[in-house]
C-alpha cells in the first residue's frame, strides 16, 4: 500500500518542484522503518516525518488514516480465518489467482498479436526547458506471455517528469487496463503477473538512473496510460479509447492568513475523459472513478480565495460520433498574498482522437493582475508564482479525444451540444457538418449536403488524429 501526503519538505510548498534537478531538492527520503513494532508507535521516527513538512497537523492525520485503514483490512482477514480457518482461506486465494490467470491467458490470446503493435505520444516538457519527450511502446506476445517493451523511450529528463515505475506496476496497470477494457468481470489480482514480461531500457524516462528528479512523474505517468491505451486499441478497435486530458493538473496556493496562520491550498483538478465504444466523454471529470473535485465551498471556507468561475470549456471535447470530454475553466481569485505553483501538461501535443474521431483542447494557465484585464501566459509547470489579494489563475484544462466518425454522430446531439455551450455553431459546421443557425434549429438539407460534401473530400477515416503541432511532430519524430 502507498499513500500520500500534502507535504514532505523540499524547496517548495507541495513537496512538487517543477524546476528540479535531482532528488535531493524534492523532500524528506525514509528508508524502510517500521512506523509501529509490537504494537508501540516509534515516535523518533514519526516526529523526523513531521518536523521536514510543511504541514505536520495533515501528515500525522493521514499517516494515521493510512495505519488505520491496513489494521482493517488485517482485521477482516483475520474474521475470514476464524469463520472458515486459515488452510480455506489461503486455498480460496490461490484459486482465485489461478482463475484470473486463466482468463489473463485467455485475453492475451486473443488481443496481442505475435508482431508488435507499437504506440508513440509526448510529454510536452520537463520544466526545465526541454521537450517533447517521447514514450514509445511495442506489445506483441512471445508464447502466453504479453511482452510490454519501452524500447525507444527517450532517456531520462534534466527536470522532474522521470518516472521510475516498479515491474510489478507496469504489469498491474496492464492487465487491469485489459481487464477493464476486454472483459470486466475478470477478477483484479495478481494472479496474472507471470503472464507479462516487461521492458524498461535503464537510463530512460520510465527507468531513471539515480538521482534523477522525480516529483512531477504524473505527467509521465499519464501519458503512460494514453500509449497503453493506444497501442492496445489497435487489436480491438472496437473496445478502445481515446487520449484523455492525460495529466494530473495541480493548483497549490500557500502563504500566511490574518491571523498569522500558515496555509496551504493543494487541488487537483480534472479534464476531459475521452469518447469511448458507448457513449461520450465526461466533461470535467477524473480518470479515477473514485475521485471527486473538492467542493467550492470548502475551499472557500477554510482558504483565503474566491473561485469565481468553474465550467467546461467550449470545444475542448474532440468531435467524434462519441464526442470527448471537455476540460474545465476555473478562476480562482486570491484574497491573500502568496504563492502559487502549477503542474499541468497537454499545452502543446494536444489528446489524440481513434477510430475517426478528431483530438481534443488543450491547456492553457494565466494571471490576471488586480486592477488589470490583461491576461499573462503562465508556464504549465511553474513554481514561486508570487500573488497579491485581488489577482486572479486561470486554470484551463486539456479536453479529450473523439471516438468514431463525427458525420456519423446523430444530428440532435450535436444540436444539444451547442445548445449547452459545450461544442460551437462554428465547430458543429467545421467538424460535424451540421448547419446551426442563430435561433438554434437545424438547416437539415443543407446539413445533408454538407456531410456528402466533407465525407467526399476527406475519404476514409484516420485511425488516429494526432492534431498537427508545427515543430513538435515534425522533431519529435
Amino acid at each position: 500500500i502507498f499513500g500520500h501526503m500534502g507535504d514532505t519538505g523540499g524547496k517548495v510548498p507541495g513537496s512538487m518542484p517543477a524546476d528540479a534537478y535531482t532528488i535531493w531538492e524534492e523532500g524528506l527520503r525514509v528508508p524502510p522503518v517500521k512506523i509501529y513494532e509490537d504494537g508501540k508507535l516509534n515516535e523518533g521516527v514519526l516526529q523526523i516525518m513531521l518536523n521536514n513538512s510543511r504541514t505536520p497537523d495533515m501528515n500525522r492525520a493521514d499517516l494515521m488514516a493510512l495505519i488505520a485503514g491496513c489494521r482493517t483490512a488485517a482485521k477482516r482477514v483475520q474474521e475470514i480465518c476464524d469463520r472458515f480457518g486459515r488452510d480455506s482461506y489461503l486455498t480460496a486465494c490461490d484459486e482465485l489467482m489461478s482463475r484470473t490467470r486463466e482468463a489473463m491467458r485467455v485475453l492475451i490470446s486473443k488481443y496481442i498479436p505475435e508482431e508488435p503493435v507499437t504506440f508513440t505520444d509526448y510529454v510536452d516538457d520537463d520544466g526545465v526547458g526541454n521537450g517533447p519527450f517521447k514514450l514509445h511502446l511495442s506489445i506483441y506476445k512471445k508464447g502466453e506471455v504479453a511482452v510490454i517493451d519501452w524500447t525507444g523511450t527517450d532517456d531520462q529528463a534534466e527536470g522532474p517528469i522521470n518516472f521510475h515505475i516498479h515491474e510489478g506496476l507496469c504489469k498491474l496497470f496492464f492487465g487491469v487496463y485489459m481487464i477493464m477494457a476486454f472483459d470486466p468481470k475478470i477478477m483484479f489480482n495478481e494472479g496474472f503477473y507471470d503472464l507479462f514480461e516487461i521492458i524498461l531500457p535503464e537510463g530512460s524516462l520510465l527507468n531513471p538512473k539515480f538521482p534523477a528528479a522525480l516529483s512531477n512523474r504524473l505527467n509521465t505517468h499519464t501519458r503512460f496510460f494514453d500509449c497503453q491505451a493506444g497501442a492496445l486499441g489497435q487489436q480491438a478497435p472496437h473496445l478502445s479509447m481515446a487520449a484523455g486530458y492525460g495529466t494530473s493538473p495541480h493548483f497549490i496556493f500557500t502563504g500566511t492568513d490574518e491571523n498569522g496562520k500558515y496555509f496551504q491550498l493543494m487541488e487537483l483538478l480534472f479534464g476531459g475523459v475521452p469518447g469511448r465504444p458507448r457513449d461520450d466523454g465526461l466533461d470535467g471529470h477524473a480518470w479515477w472513478p473514485l475521485f471527486s473535485a473538492t467542493p467550492i465551498e470548502y475551499i472557500e471556507n477554510y482558504y483565503p480565495v474566491i473561485v469565481e468561475r468553474y465550467r467546461p470549456v467550449q470545444d475542448a471535447g474532440g468531435a467524434g460520433l462519441h464526442r470527448g470530454g471537455a476540460g474545465i475553466e476555473k478562476v480562482y481569485r486570491v484574497l491573500a498574498s502568496g504563492s502559487i505553483s502549477i503542474h499541468d501538461d497537454r499545452e502543446v501535443v494536444p489528446p489524440w482522437g481513434i477510430n475517426g474521431g478528431l483530438h481534443g483542447g488543450t491547456s492553457s494557465k494565466w494571471v490576471v493582475r488586480a486592477g488589470s484585464e490583461e491576461r499573462e501566459r503562465v508556464p504549465s509547470k511553474t513554481d514561486s508564482l508570487k500573488v497579491e489579494p485581488g489577482d486572479r489563475i486561470i486554470f484551463i484544462t486539456a479536453g479529450s479525444g473523439g471516438w468514431g466518425d463525427p458525420l456519423e454522430r446523430p444530428i440532435e446531439k450535436v444540436l444539444r451540444d451547442v445548445r449547452d455551450g459545450l461544442v460551437s455553431r462554428q465547430k458543429a459546421e467545421r467538424d460535424y457538418g451540421v448547419l446551426i443557425g442563430e435561433d438554434m434549429t437545424v438547416d437539415e438539407s443543407g446539413t445533408e449536403a454538407l456531410r456528402k460534401s466533407q465525407r467526399t473530400e476527406r475519404g476514409e477515416p484516420a485511425p488516429f488524429d494526432f492534431g498537427f503541432i508545427p515543430g513538435v511532430h515534425e522533431a519529435a519524430e
